[in-house]
């Protein structure tokens, strides 16, 4: 099993909304990003677990754990002129960006802020943590795995 970080904006999808969709599931969409959609599509897998991280908000932070239950498809978001998330480049015969199903496994009894993760010498090489790093997905190491939820 590997190990992920999806960062989304809690005042366009938190992690409570998650919590009331059907079956606690949704797709990851709206990934722009290149080196983000590469590790949805060619590297993540079914069973692999992610922070929920909630980004761009006043206090940013690890706010839950979700699981991928679907292997990446073609984000359909691409393909519809009326979506935010649209991209005339991206066909159904030639899709440009991918999505994953996540499915919430529970919400951390407290969000462990950014500011608390920078803290910890034994996060310093976290991507996350690292300068200048804005991706929306990022791969975690057992370790920063296990460090991260001691400070729950």
């Amino acid at each position: 099993m590997n190990y992920w970080l999806m960062k989304s904006e809690p005042g366009t999808f938190s992690i409570e909304h998650l919590a009331r969709a059907p079956r606690r599931t949704t797709s990851w969409d709206g990934v722009r990003n290149y080196q983000a959609r590469n590790m949805l599509r060619d590297d993540m897998r079914r069973g692999d677990q992610a922070f929920f991280y909630h980004s761009s908000c006043e206090v940013p932070g690890v706010a839950g754990i979700v699981e991928i239950v679907r292997a990446a498809y073609p984000d359909a978001t691409a393909f519809d002129p009326k979506d935010d998330h649209y991209d005339p480049q991206s066909s159904r015969d030639a899709p440009r960006w991918y999505v994953v199903d996540v499915r919430l496994v529970r919400k951390l009894a407290r969000i462990v802020t950014l500011e608390e993760l920078r803290a910890q010498r034994s996060l310093a090489q976290m991507q996350l943590l690292k300068r200048g790093n804005r991706l929306s997905v990022m791969p975690v190491s057992a370790r920063e795995w296990q460090a991260v939820l001691a400070l729950e």
